[in-house]
């Protein structure tokens, strides 16, 4: 596991300004997305559990959209770089370096995670421990948002992805690595293709049992 995600890191060190110009307001043309992330939030609202991780949070314009809305959100990357980025830019929030398999963070500590795109550099044999350690800080009925790119067949797909390598999901199969951790999908949705590969944006959304 440490070996990608040194890749991962030294990868996004070196895009972080470009990174950031192209998608620090990516959402304002993404309804779908931004309309999860919303309803993200109004359900942790409803845990009374407001604290809330963005998981590879990149230039952390998701961390101040969940600010935004309410919450108290902090950022996480692996990319000190991008950390330095989101520091600079929403000096008001707390942005942390660490890794998405071992956050600084107390167990059943979180009313929410959010993992837009930031698990899709994840091996397929070590995503379930990583999302083993989302479950481990969140609280029993916390909420997870996981955003990834969905391919129809029935394996997951290695892809060059513009930074580094990445992975796309059949939506069922990695519904069911989130029931393997120990979280209940109970909202899903698909929109039109993310890009020229033909890959759908898909998020879904669930709760720890």
């Amino acid at each position: 596991m440490v070996e990608h995600q040194d890749e991962t890191r030294a990868a996004y060190d070196g895009v972080v300004e470009l990174y950031a110009s192209l998608f620090a307001d990516r959402l304002e043309t993404q309804p779908f997305a931004r309309a999860m992330v919303a309803t993200f939030a109004e359900l942790v609202h409803g845990t009374g559990n407001l604290r809330v991780a963005d998981v590879g949070c990149g230039p952390g314009h998701l961390t101040a959209m969940l600010d935004e809305l309410g919450l108290d959100a902090f950022g996480l990357d692996i990319s000190p770089g991008m950390i330095d980025h989101a520091r600079r830019s929403h000096p008001a929030l707390r942005f942390d370096e660490a890794r998405m398999d071992a956050m600084p963070v107390a167990d059943c500590a979180l009313g929410g995670v959010l993992a837009h795109y930031s698990m899709i550099h994840t091996p397929p044999g070590e995503l379930p421990a990583l999302l083993a350690e989302q479950v481990r800080v969140l609280a029993p009925g916390g909420l997870l948002l996981v955003s990834f790119f969905a391919t129809g067949g029935p394996d997951p797909v290695r892809f060059d992805h513009k930074v580094t390598p990445a992975y796309s999901w059949p939506v069922e199969r990695l519904a069911e690595l989130l029931a393997g951790a120990g979280l209940a999908t109970f909202a899903r949705l698909l929109h039109d293709p993310a890009s020229e590969r033909g890959f759908l944006d898909a998020h879904l959304l669930a709760r720890r049992q």
